[in-house]
């Protein structure tokens, strides 16, 4: 008799131990799975909370035990005739021997790797029915490859070395930004399934016409176990069904032809709508649907744009035809201890993204295969998502054992992505190629000979150029694949004529003034950034002696992980800003600074979009943080914008107005002002269609607010689609002229859409006393105005607050209405400061 699966999610229950702990009061609870041991030593009060003052110093040891789980099965009752019931593991972190009723079942050393194992032969009847997991030391077995390997030459970035042996997410090993918390459990769902036969795998692929407006292509069902028939298969448009079909089981393997007429294209974010289709097959047997498996996606076509040009070679991403600057963000795993990480936050955090107008996520190497819930609101959003595959800065080895495992992760997480519109790339590293320049590792790129590579002392070349590309074609051949990040056809990366760079001679390397940070980008810029400290509760959360509250304390330096991070930002401090040293002003000055930074990189680049798409993107490090600390990030672990945040929603915003006077660098030519400057005043859309606008350019006084000159005023200016406008330029007379800003705005159809202001360099000469300003606060809106040109007006960021606008440049004749949404009526009004306040 046909019966429907049945599925047992292996929540509760569960109880752990360090595994050599004979003591009779040695078993604790967990509170649910799934977790990792951290999480449920927190919870039990075993080691102190890790994120707070030096408590991680604390936590240390519990990465060097053997942790064992084990919770009671269900009674299922006897096996029926053809039916097989097995356990199904999402994640097990890492080092895992899991064992039913005192009998090994699996063993698996690959956190990525979700595992099945049929125990129907091996449940007993009648008694309880016990599993447990031993979890070893990842950190001590990854010692013991190392050097079970001494043939492979162990180099990298970033923590112990050893991580290199481990299919187990490197920053647990600890990184710039990061803590060394090296985490073992349960750390994705485990479950108990009783089935004749599941829909093992739905696989869609597909084709758009020419035209756009016809998918067609196939649907395929992979099926466990023998007693299906027939899988019946139905794609749906909300509740339309646009095609239903049917085919026998046949090898285990059912598919059918499909054709959607007149489909609606997914766009990311800006650009178009997001419409998901909803595609099931239903496996059936004697008329009774025995199991169901369903798929969200979007039909789109995604192209990585790589042609020769006057320059060198392209590099930027084309969606339905449609060209579409990468404005956005790097993504490291939002916590330490992932399992806590709710649907909830990563909505928060992908929706900063779509407020921000960022476009395109990139999923960092040295972290883990998100969560489906991570693509399911990228998908939903319309963001584009960057996924690169999970090896970071490293010379990774590639003898036969780990290449098969790195092929069955790998193969798994494709096939779990292939279904959402929003992955647009795959990419084989982070920062490999940048370890085999700096230790001068073998790498001829004119070898094409597979098997050489892996004699040379670099055989993850292997790894990047062979296995990878082979799986993604196989398994999402629609997708782009790409060997690494940073990586150019071979090519040093950090050449700027062809593919992507990490450009970070801003705070790393030469330390170049962030005023010319356009002038260092190539083709697409996956990574660049600036620190700054957090918000200033973020500091008192983790920071646990009061006496520790001052810039330079013990305690806030264990909290930036950075090498060198006092000189570097002290260096972009003094250059740039009169500096200070209560904690408060210091927080702002350093958030200026990367606001700044940012602003200057994300501008200029995409300038260069709109001439001749010399700059396809740019992708900050980073948007966020996984624990409370300082770093690049632009929110930080408790969601709280820095103003870098609010610099790159204004340079990114659907028309942006830019002005910019030519660079002088003041440290090296003994401190002299130029006699002239030229200055270049230009705007960037993104609109499909070409725009009338009217652009305004004022000069005002620095010291007195007043007007210098007599203001220009462009009317009636097209504005190019999907490109840059050029709208005037000229010079200033440094000599006749005193410092001033230059101040413009844009309109479009009678509103302002856009304004910048363009600062005399370096701020630090200026004098920001009396600015005159007025912060009004008006229900859901602050107005702000001021009698002299005013930088950096930061709003207080308050939890369940949303402010419009942050970090403001606001100059006389230009009031401003910033829109707050969250507060009460009798809430306190937020707080502000801005540059040179006392």
């Amino acid at each position: 008799m046909a019966r429907a699966t049945s599925v047992h999610t292996l929540t509760d229950g569960w109880t752990f131990k360090q595994a050599d702990d004979v003591s009779e009061d040695a078993w604790l609870p967990v509170k649910k799975v799934p977790t990792n041991v951290h999480l449920d030593l927190i919870e039990n009060a075993k080691i102190p909370d890790p994120f707070l003052g030096f408590n991680e110093l604390e936590a240390e040891w519990v990465a060097d035990k053997t942790w064992t789980y084990k919770v009671q099965l269900p009674d299922i009752g006897a096996p029926q005739d053809g039916s097989v019931t097995a356990l199904a593991f999402d994640g097990l972190d890492t080092f895992a021997t899991v064992k039913l009723n005192d009998e090994i079942i699996l063993q698996s050393d690959n956190m990525f790797i979700p595992h099945r194992v049929d125990i129907t032969t091996k449940l007993k009847q009648g008694s309880a029915n016990i599993l447990e997991i031993d979890f070893a030391s990842a950190r001590l077995e990854a010692i013991k490859i190392r050097e079970a390997h001494p043939e492979h030459k162990w180099v990298g970035f970033n923590g112990d070395i050893s991580r290199l042996a481990v299919r187990k997410a490197q920053y647990h090993w600890g990184w710039d930004w990061g803590p060394i918390l090296n985490t073992c459990g349960p750390w994705r769902p485990v479950r108990l399934e009783t089935y004749q036969s599941r829909i093992e795998d739905l696989r869609i692929d597909y084709d758009l016409d020419a035209k756009l407006t016809t998918a067609t292509g196939k649907l395929i069902a992979k099926v466990e176990g023998t007693s299906g028939q027939s899988v019946s298969f139905k794609v749906q448009s909300g509740e339309e069904v646009v095609f239903q079909g049917s085919a026998d089981v046949k090898n285990n393997v059912a598919q059918v032809s499909f054709q959607v007429e007149n489909v609606r294209l997914w766009y990311p974010h800006g650009y178009g709508d997001q419409p998901l289709y909803t595609v099931t097959a239903t496996v059936t047997a004697e008329g009774v649907d025995l199991h169901k498996a369903t798929r969200r996606t979007g039909f789109r076509k995604g192209e990585l744009v790589q042609e020769p040009d006057s320059v060198g070679k392209t590099f930027f991403f084309r969606i339905n035809g449609v060209d579409v600057f990468c404005g956005g963000s790097d993504w490291i795993p939002a916590d330490s201890f992932t399992p806590r990480v709710s649907e909830e936050r990563y909505r928060k955090w992908l929706e900063t993204m779509v407020d921000g107008y960022q476009v395109m996520i990139r999923i960092w190497g040295g972290g883990i295969w998100e969560e489906d819930i991570f693509y399911e609101l990228c998908d939903e959003l319309g963001i584009l998502v960057w996924q690169d595959f999970m090896f970071g800065c490293g010379n990774y080895p590639a003898f036969p054992a780990i290449l098969q495992s790195i092929h069955d992760e790998c193969a798994a997480n494709v096939a779990r992505l292939r279904h959402h519109p929003s992955v647009v790339i795959y990419a084989g590293n982070n920062e490999d190629y940048q370890v085999q320049e700096s230790f001068g590792l073998t790498y001829n790129y004119e070898d094409k000979d597979p098997e050489s590579w892996l004699k040379t002392d670099f055989p993850a070349r292997y790894i990047y150029e062979k296995l990878l590309p082979e799986v993604v074609a196989a398994e999402s051949p629609h997708v782009p694949y790409h060997p690494g990040s940073p990586w150019g056809d071979g090519l040093r990366t950090s050449n700027k004529t062809v593919g992507d760079m990490h450009q970070w001679n801003v705070w790393h390397g030469t330390q170049e003034k962030y005023q010319i940070f356009d002038t260092l980008g190539g083709r697409f810029n996956s990574e660049f950034g600036m620190e700054a400290f957090p918000h200033i509760d973020t500091i008192k959360y983790y920071c646990t002696d009061p006496k520790q509250l001052y810039p330079q304390s013990h305690m806030l330096d264990f909290h930036n992980k950075a090498d060198g991070h006092e000189r570097r930002i002290a260096t972009y401090l003094v250059e740039n800003f009169r500096t200070k040293t209560d904690l408060e002003e210091f927080i702002h000055l350093t958030q200026l600074s990367q606001a700044e930074a940012l602003m200057f990189g994300y501008r200029g680049w995409r300038r260069q979009w709109g001439q001749q798409r010399f700059c396809g993107g740019a992708l900050v490090w980073q948007l966020n943080d996984c624990w409370p600390v300082t770093s690049w990030s632009i929110v930080d672990y408790f969601l709280r914008k820095k103003p870098a945040y609010y610099a790159m929603r204004r340079v990114l915003a659907p028309v942006a107005v830019a002005v910019k006077r030519a660079h002088h660098d003041w440290s090296v030519v003994h401190a002299r002002v130029p006699k002239t400057s030229d200055y270049e005043v230009w705007v960037a859309s993104n609109q499909p269609t070409e725009l009338t606008a009217t652009v305004e350019l004022r000069f005002i006084s620095v010291a007195t607010g007043k007007e210098i000159k007599e203001k220009v005023v462009k009317q009636d200016i097209t504005l190019v689609a999907n490109g840059t406008t050029d709208v005037l330029s000229g010079f200033i007379d440094n000599v006749k002229e005193e410092p001033h800003v230059l101040a413009t705005r844009i309109w479009v159809n009678g509103d302002v859409v856009s304004r910048d202001v363009d600062w005399p360099q370096p701020l630090k000469y200026l004098d920001f006393e009396d600015r005159g300003l007025e912060v009004i606060p008006q229900g859901n809106t602050i107005l702000v105005r001021a009698a002299k040109p005013t930088k950096g007006l930061v709003f207080e960021e308050r939890a369940g607050v949303l402010v419009h606008d942050s970090a403001l440049d606001v100059v006389p004749g230009d009031e401003q209405v910033i829109q707050v949404r969250g507060l009460a009526k009798d809430d306190a009004h937020l707080k502000w400061t801005y540059l040179g306040r006392i």
